[in-house]
């Protein structure tokens, strides 16, 4: 399982990292103004719902019902399963898609009403993208049902290599082909579609060496597609609240100050940067193993691997967000703040990154924790959850733009009620496994968590003169900008790690439970 992390986190960071320099030419050569803001929305949609028809909802109904099969069904029948789902999902998306792109610019009123009437220029140049944009839903949502297939076999690289071509994709447009649009930025909009094409492409040879590549077909009435489907409808909430809460952010943003959906979207992105590497990473190697387990009756290994998983969770997603934030300032001036990208955005961002870093513990809990439900084929409870999490979102974001919609810190409020209520999901999703006996935590978490809070206690207090100093890192030029940051995370890196090592925290500790109850009892 580690060896399956690290290979996943490993594709994903170079995503990621490509992903931060994607960000930086589009802010770069676009900056943060209108035509900016209605690509991020065009964007946004369409990616919103890969997350929540494929990598959310469909994933994590698909996976456990696949394992089964591959555990108490022939490979003929796994094929069929296979063939049925993918057309199934196919043929249900690209009627969306078809809806999407004639309706344009009544989903665009949806997802961004404040610019229907206060800002018609910028409204329909992103309705005129959204419809380039808006088939990447169905061209990424089959990518997403092939790296499931891939995920159940063991298989993670293929799938975490995907977005790495859309991140090449957008830099190339911004780079060479913008010149050649009448309106540049929808450049960006087009290498979308692009990419789309090329990520499903990569997927095939895989699937094909695995001896699962088959046409898909129309699958309404198989009897494997009906059970994908019912775990798939309460499953499109309950696992993607977190891009639910995050795209009403988007909507909210609108009624704010022109800068405001770019803000958002930039510090989003750097909460997201160890989301994707750690958290999104745990939540898909963990989901195979853990339907596995259900489906061979091992409860007690079930809760082991839970276990193993929290511990990781800890160990890296603490250090992870007090690094954000304090190292926020210099992070988004050394990879944002050129050209177009003032140092007044850098200020504006670096109140909105604060607030997403506070509860990134949270956002990762909820990736780790919801596989718990949707392995043993339980898509009701996290619903239940999600929905008072969502509400309590709406509720609190609502009140944010009420009070300080004509202020710079509207942003921040939207932020802070996203946290706020991925929180309390993630408190709900850990309780309700708790209360059930799914997951009975094993022996030394104080000791544990104490070296863990004490290393990045001693990380902090080192990276808080960096943290003091935002104003020379705004006059240093690029290079001392880069070189100041990579001491900075490398000494709290360097400090967090021999602090834990001096507390008496091993490798061997992070080792996983073995498989098929092996070394289960064993203490991390």
């Amino acid at each position: 399982m580690l060896r399956s992390l690290f290979t996943f986190g490993s594709w994903t960071l170079l995503s990621r990292v490509l992903g931060l320099v994607r960000d930086v030419v589009i802010a770069t050569f676009f900056g943060a103004g209108a035509a900016t803001d209605a690509f991020f929305v065009a964007f946004k949609i369409p990616n919103f719902g890969r997350r929540l028809f494929a990598e959310g909802a469909f994933s994590q109904a698909f996976v456990p019902v696949l394992s089964e099969y591959r555990l108490h069904r022939s490979l003929e029948e796994v094929r069929a399963l296979i063939a049925r789902a993918s057309g199934t999902l196919g043929l249900v998306l690209l009627a969306l898609t078809l809806i999407g792109v004639l309706g344009a610019q009544g989903v665009m009123a949806l997802f961004a009403p404040g610019w229907l009437a206060d800002d018609p220029t910028k409204f329909a140049m992103a309705v005129d993208m959204l419809r380039l944009t808006f088939p990447y839903l169905l061209l990424i949502s089959l990518v997403a049902c092939a790296g499931a297939v891939m995920n159940t076999y063991g298989h993670f690289g293929m799938p975490a290599f995907a977005p790495v071509l859309l991140n090449l994709c957008l830099i190339a447009a911004a780079l060479w082909l913008q010149p050649y649009f009448q309106q540049p930025i929808y450049a960006l909009a087009f290498a979308v579609f692009v990419a789309g094409v090329l990520q499903l492409l990569i997927q095939l040879p895989v699937l094909r060496r695995l001896g699962v590549l088959s046409w898909p077909r129309w699958g309404w009435k198989d009897s494997g597609v009906r059970r994908v489907l019912r775990l798939m409808g309460p499953a499109v909430f309950g696992s993607s609240v977190a891009q639910i809460n995050l795209l009403m952010d988007t909507v909210l943003a609108s009624f704010l100050i022109t800068g405001s959906i770019t803000w958002l979207y930039v510090s989003d992105r750097l909460m997201e940067f160890p989301l994707g590497i750690f958290g999104v990473a745990l939540g898909t190697v963990i989901l195979p193993r853990l339907s596995g387990e259900h489906s061979s009756a091992r409860p007690a290994q079930f809760s082991a691997t839970l276990d193993w998983a929290l511990r990781l969770t800890v160990l890296i997603a603490l250090p992870a967000a007090v690094g954000l934030i304090m190292l926020a300032g210099p992070i988004l001036t050394t990879l944002f703040q050129y050209k177009a990208f003032l140092a007044a955005d850098v200020y504006a961002a670096r109140l909105s990154l604060f607030a997403y870093a506070a509860g990134l513990f949270a956002f990762i809990l909820v990736k780790v924790l919801a596989p718990g439900y949707f392995a043993r084929q339980d898509t009701r409870t996290p619903v239940r959850f999600a929905a008072f999490s969502f509400l309590l979102n709406m509720v609190l974001s609502a009140l944010a733009v009420y009070r300080l919609h004509d202020t710079a810190y509207g942003h921040v409020g939207l932020a802070s009620a996203t946290v706020v209520a991925a929180g309390a999901n993630a408190w709900m999703l850990f309780r309700g496994l708790r209360a059930t006996g799914v997951y009975q935590p094993r022996d030394g978490w104080g000791l544990y968590a104490g070296r863990i809070l004490l290393a990045v206690a001693a990380m902090a207090i080192v990276l808080y003169w960096p943290a003091r100093e935002l104003h020379s890192w705004l006059l240093a030029d690029v290079w001392a900008r880069v070189g100041r940051l990579l001491l900075w995370v490398s000494a709290g890196v360097v400090v967090y790690g021999a602090v834990l090592w001096l507390s008496g925290l091993r490798p061997g500790s992070l080792r996983a439970p073995a498989a098929h109850g092996r070394g289960a009892s064993k203490p991390l």
